[in-house]
């Protein structure tokens, strides 16, 4: 029944905060009207909830039954459904779990005319955005239709904007807008045009073959080869073949002369990654093209003139290398004329939606899948996590996303495993036997705990208003949750 319900790819756009439309699709900045649905079989409340929210500048339609409100979501794409508890032939929970597996960044309110908490709490944690009693409250409604339609308008306008900062912040296939992005761009840019050696710094994932790449791009010697060795992947024996060459008979299997990478490269550029992994002998060699500009093959004593721009990369600490003797000084200081050290991606967290988006649109079209955006409660994961693995980390996780997603949108259960369970959380059997009172309070504390407690933030991951996060959190501290205090900080 969950996957009856196929939504058009623009319903995704206006409320997603990082919901992405694929490039050369139009973007209204200036759209501000928005569409409202009302599922109730009774007329005189559908048409009462219609004259209630006509003055909120929205265009409501009603709907008697779940099978007509479907095709008028299909039709409309909406913002906003309102739906009755009690429909015909079904139930509003049932609808609403139908229309957030389609499109889970809708905002879904259930009417209802049971009092009861426990069916408030329930709805919310399956995904609704609220639970609104009846007989109706015209001011609470309209207050909560507000909220709803000015977060929308907010996410609908950075959808705007990051459509049109992908394009400004995007440098030679990087993409990032943190100062410490925009000084490794700018030191790229004086660089390139001059450089004979230059050093570049990063833990692994950071993005180092791409700097070099830009390096080389915007250098002189563009149009001429550039030259890839990892020198953490050839085994001795072989890494000074790879690098220098060999001559004809110089050992077994060497049946005829070929030219080593800085042969290959002569009048262009050779990109040394992991160069902290040369084993000494190679780096005394490596020294000599460098001081002399020439190679020699293994088994020959004739040396070759090169003429090669060298860029090395290592995510290795080569000072103190040198200081225990691993690394030849000599080479350090010939290598690192000058040194570009890329950030840490837990360094530059401002740039996360951008690659995100960048990431998304890119995998979205090698997969030829219509991905377009990332919930917000996926987005929320994703910010939460400290990404060991940096960039690259970031990279597998959408391109796996992207796979993963059945709709058009990356939900939490589309992600990898590691991120469906917040931060220290427990194994579920070890939570089966807790209460679900104590289940929900140990991960309000949770959120509030990763959120640094901010209580407007930690609302909106949960989805409920922020009084509600004050009334759960008087309950807990003056009831049976005295034990336990969450983060008094950040209240705003």
């Amino acid at each position: 029944m969950r996957a009856n319900l196929r939504l058009p790819p623009r319903v995704l756009a206006p409320r997603l905060g990082a919901a992405y439309e694929h490039r050369g699709k139009s973007v209204d900045p200036t759209r501000t009207r928005f569409q409202v649905v009302v599922v109730d079989p009774a007329l005189d409340t559908a048409a009462l909830l219609s004259q209630m929210l006509a003055s909120e500048g929205v265009s409501v339609s009603t709907v008697p039954t779940a099978e007509e409100a479907l095709d008028k979501i299909r039709q409309l794409r909406p913002q906003i459904v309102l739906a009755e508890h009690s429909l015909p032939g079904s139930s509003g929970i049932e609808l609403m779990e139908q229309v957030l597996a389609a499109d889970p960044g809708l905002d879904f309110i259930l009417l209802t005319a049971d009092h009861s908490e426990e069916l408030a709490m329930d709805v919310i944690r399956r995904g609704a955005s609220d639970c609104l009693l009846k007989p109706l409250d015209a001011h609470k409604l309209k207050e909560c239709m507000r909220k709803l339609l000015s977060q929308a308008e907010v996410r609908h306008k950075t959808a705007v904007l990051d459509h049109e900062l992908l394009d400004v912040y995007q440098f030679e296939g990087m993409v990032g807008r943190s100062p410490l992005m925009l000084d490794v761009f700018a030191k790229v840019r004086r660089i390139s045009p001059h450089f004979r050696t230059v050093m570049v710094t990063g833990a692994t994932g950071t993005g180092k073959e791409l700097v070099a790449h830009a390096l080389h791009k915007l250098s002189p010697v563009s149009s001429a080869p550039f030259a890839v060795c990892n020198c953490s992947a050839l085994v001795e024996t072989l890494l000074e073949s790879e690098l220098f060459g060999y001559v004809k008979g110089a050992f077994t299997g060497a049946n005829q002369d070929k030219r080593g990478i800085f042969e290959y490269a002569n009048g262009g550029t050779v990109f040394l990654d992991e160069v902290g992994e040369l084993p000494l002998p190679a780096q005394a060699k490596l020294l000599r093209v460098l001081q002399n500009n020439e190679v020699q093959r293994v088994g020959s004593p004739v040396p070759h003139r090169v003429d090669v721009r060298i860029i090395a990369a290592t995510h290795r600490d080569l000072r103190k290398m040198v200081a225990q003797g691993q690394f030849r000084e000599d080479l350090f200081y010939r290598l690192s004329v000058v040194e570009i050290s890329v950030p840490r991606l837990s360094q530059r967290r401002e740039d996360l939606p951008l690659l995100q988006r960048h990431f998304l649109e890119k995998y979205s079209r090698l997969y030829k899948k219509e991905v377009l955006g990332i919930t917000r409660r996926g987005q929320a994961r994703l910010a939460s996590h400290h990404w060991p693995g940096n960039v690259r980390e970031l990279e597998n996780v959408i391109s796996s996303s992207c796979i993963m997603a059945v709709g058009r949108v990356i939900d939490l259960q589309d992600l990898p495993e590691l991120f469906r369970a917040m931060p220290g959380e427990s194994a579920p059997e070890a939570e089966e036997l807790l209460s679900l009172d104590e289940l929900q309070r140990r991960h309000l504390l949770r959120v509030l705990n990763l959120v640094q407690g901010n209580k407007a933030r930690a609302a909106e991951i949960l989805g409920v208003g922020r009084n509600t996060i004050y009334q759960m959190l008087g309950r807990y501290r003056g009831g049976q949750g005295g034990h336990s205090s969450a983060p008094n900080k950040g209240n705003a």
